[in-house]
Order: structure tokens, then sequence, then C-alpha cells
């Protein structure tokens, strides 16, 4: 072969391929910025820096199950959170006590009637990870970065001479979740799909309510979750703290369940 027309090639090659690395960084790098500039007031609005360097969140409040607009059974619970992946949430009712604890793809879980440990199925550990891409911090402390694209959806009405602006993410797996921020900034709603056990899409619906200031950060006390249009579960936070240390420990799945029926002390 004509060793110019070799060298011709080559040269075209790495043009192509130059050409075609700019322009995956230019789609990687893209951003909308309207929806940028919701996520920046919302920051703004719940705490600013405060609210971005949080490290842990305690809360401890009552897990209440809702069946056709009244409590059915409620549950109090312990929730330890070390951002962005890391949580043990324990529940008590009626001397029974259940621990969940998720460390990234793994977790385990503790039932004190039958006092076992055992590992989390592959199932529930997925949906942990679809709870957290679903999740108003993981949205707006950015984990999702790299993992989804953003984009403004527009303006909803959300009652009576008031429109909330919506938010998209939609992951690499097709996982969309749309969040609405009021005017003043707080977040109002997360919705997206999950499929029934009978292959059907069901909406669900997380909203937040009563905002209250902890440490500069404001922080919703009241989370009602809605599915297929229904109120199915509302958390109720009793108290909230920041950035408190928290030992690694307690994310170890112990040898000696006997062990877990100890509360948790910081």
């Amino acid at each position: 072969m004509n060793l110019n027309r070799t060298n011709k090639l080559s040269q075209l090659i790495l043009l192509i391929s130059l050409f075609a690395g700019l322009t995956s960084a230019a789609v990687a790098q893209k951003t909308d910025e309207k929806a940028e500039a919701v996520l920046k007031k919302a920051v703004a609005t719940l705490g600013g820096d405060s609210y971005l360097k949080v490290k842990t969140q305690i809360g401890r409040g009552k897990f209440s199950v809702m069946r056709d607009g009244i409590v059915g059974s409620f549950q109090t619970f312990v929730d330890v959170i070390v951002f962005p992946d890391r949580e043990r949430t324990e529940f008590k009712e009626s001397g029974r006590k259940v621990v969940q604890t998720n460390v990234g793809d793994g977790g385990w879980l503790f039932d004190s009637d039958a006092l076992t440990i055992r590992e989390q199925s592959e199932k529930q550990i997925a949906d942990f990870k679809r709870g957290l891409s679903a999740s108003v911090d993981y949205l707006l402390r950015g984990a999702w970065r790299g993992k989804a694209e953003l984009s403004y959806v527009g303006r909803r009405e959300a009652s009576l001479g008031k429109r909330n602006d919506v938010v998209k993410l939609t992951y690499a797996d097709g996982f969309a979740v749309e969040f609405e921020f009021s005017a003043e900034g707080f977040p109002a709603k997360a919705l997206y799909k999950r499929a029934s056990p009978d292959a059907e899409e069901v909406k669900e619906e997380d909203r937040y309510a009563q905002f209250i200031d902890i440490q500069g950060i404001k922080t919703p006390f009241v989370i009602d979750h809605f599915s297929g249009g229904q109120q199915t579960s509302r958390v109720n936070y009793e108290s909230v703290e920041f950035n408190k240390p928290v030992p690694d420990s307690i994310f170890a799945k112990p040898s000696n369940p006997k062990e877990l029926k100890k509360d948790l002390k910081f």
C-alpha cells in the first residue's frame, strides 16, 4: 500500500476519533440551565452550603401505614443516614423490632421475633437504590451527576393561583423521576413509576411538608407516600440531627442477633 496514502488514512481516522471524542464530551457536559436554576434556588432555600455539607442525618419519629385516609398502624423508628448510600433504620411496634441496613450494593435485615439476621435479597437492595435515585437529597446534593440527565419540564398547577417548577431526572436504564418545587424553592413532590407484581405501571408519589429549620437547614418533618393515587404511608419526624458522628460499626452485620436488641445510642 502506498505509504503517503496510509499516512493520510491514519490522520483521517485520528481526526474522526478526536471529533467523536469532543462530541461525546459536549453531550456529557450538556446542561439544562433552567433546570439547574431550579436546583440552585432550592438549595439556597434549604440552607445553602449548610445543606450541601450535611454528611450524616439522624431522624426519630413515627412511620404510619395508611388505609382509606386513616392510620391503620404505626411504628416508631430511628433512621441513621451517612450520605450518599449508607442507611440503618430501626422500627419498633408492640415489642417487635426490625432493623434494615443498607451499604451501597449490600444490606441485611434483623427480625427480633425470629431472632435472625439475613442478607437482603437482590430485589430489596434494588428497591433501596431505586428509592435513593428518587429522593430529593440525591437530586439536590448532586449524587445523580454522571448517572442521569436533568431537564426542565415546565410549570405545573399546585393549588389555586400557585404553580410549581418541575424538573426531571432520566437515568440510563430509563427510570425517570419528576420533582416539583414551590415558588419559594421548597421541594413539594417527587413522582415516578414502578412495575407492580402484575407487570403494570403504578404511579408513586412522595409529598413533602412542614419544613422546620434545624441547625440552619430546613427539612421536611412530614413525608406522605401515595401509590396509585391512594395514600399508603406517612413519615412523621419528631427530631432530626445533622452531622453527628456515626460509627461505621453500626452498618456491619453482627455475628450475634442478640446484639441488635439494644437500642442505638449516640
